[in-house]
């Protein structure tokens, strides 16, 4: 029977300890994704290289098996203030701590230690994956005339696939999107300056180190190097100077402020961003725009941004 690809259901569920099956249920855990992508035996093929007295292939060894899953989920709240969104599980996954006031806000920041994982199951008809140990980097992306998404790239350690019975997923808790316009995302600052955006998009830029030893089987976030690069209308420099703030190694505050209604406003704030150097300008609509691009930079540590959910 063949595999129908739109059939394919995703879980995801925070590990109590690594590696260890958390068990996701497609009632509490199901993840309304779109774009998937799935590698399921990453690794390597190992040639034998045998020294025989006739020619002809040897076949190989796979080694350092692993399986990597990436897509995109909409950046939306929950609906209810201070309520983690259904989302929250996957940027835990992605070295970034959650905390939550109860009925007013959830916060997300990166941070250095204690990095949890996932446990992913990926079904297709019958067909399941289970994929423990998940860690992994995302992208949040927010551009003018299109819904705002979070684009997540995971990497976990690989199972031998099995057939088990469909799941049926409660999708639930998944709220429709805002469009990114001047109506839903009423605040755009750099160094306290409106600009009028294009795109804008904030990349954790996690390291994503895959670990096969004797005694260890694990995928650690060993490094991270944030970025943001986003596209604005180009202003007179004496309203916003991106050259100046390159050539003195400024470091400046961006703050992006999405939907307009409790339970569903979405605030990124960035307190410390270095500005790069400016590489170009982009005509559209023949109007000049300037792609910037930014480093985060921590303060006292793991702060360099926020995501504030309100």
């Amino acid at each position: 029977m063949s595999l129908k690809w739109n059939s394919k259901i995703l879980l995801a569920k925070i590990e109590a300890t690594y590696g260890v099956d958390a068990t996701p249920t497609a009632a509490q855990n199901a993840i309304l994704a779109k774009e998937v992508s799935f590698e399921p035996m990453a690794g390597s093929d190992v040639s034998r290289d045998l020294e025989t007295s006739f020619l002809g292939g040897q076949g190989s060894v796979p080694i350092d098996l692993h399986a990597k899953l990436s897509f995109k989920v909409e950046l939306v709240g929950s609906g209810a203030a201070g309520t983690p969104p259904a989302w929250g599980p996957l940027m835990r996954g992605c070295g970034v701590a959650e905390t939550i006031t109860a009925g007013t806000s959830v916060v997300y920041n990166p941070v250095s230690d204690g990095h949890e994982s996932l446990s992913t199951y990926f079904q297709v008809e019958g067909t399941q994956h289970v994929i423990k140990g998940t860690r992994g980097t995302c992208t949040l992306d927010l551009s003018s005339s299109a819904i705002p998404y979070l684009n997540f790239e995971f990497t976990g350690l690989f199972t031998r696939p099995t057939e088990e019975a469909r799941a049926n997923p409660d999708l639930s808790g998944f709220m429709d999107p805002l469009p990114v316009n001047n109506a839903n995302t009423p605040v755009f600052t750099v160094d306290g300056t409106s600009l009028t955006m294009r795109s804008f998009m904030l990349n954790l830029g996690n390291e994503i180190a895959p670990r096969f030893l004797v005694g260890e089987e694990s995928i650690l976030i060993t490094d991270r190097e944030d970025s943001v690069e986003t596209k604005v209308v180009g202003v007179d420099l004496g309203t916003f100077d991106p050259y100046g703030l390159a050539l003195d190694q400024a470091e400046i505050p961006i703050v992006l402020k999405h939907g307009t209604q409790a339970g569903n406003i979405i605030q990124i704030d960035v307190a410390r961003a270095q500005m790069q150097r400016l590489q170009g300008l982009e005509n559209a609509q023949k109007i000049m725009e300037w792609p910037l691009r930014l480093s985060p930079i921590p303060d006292a540590g793991n702060d360099q941004w926020t995501l504030t959910l309100t």
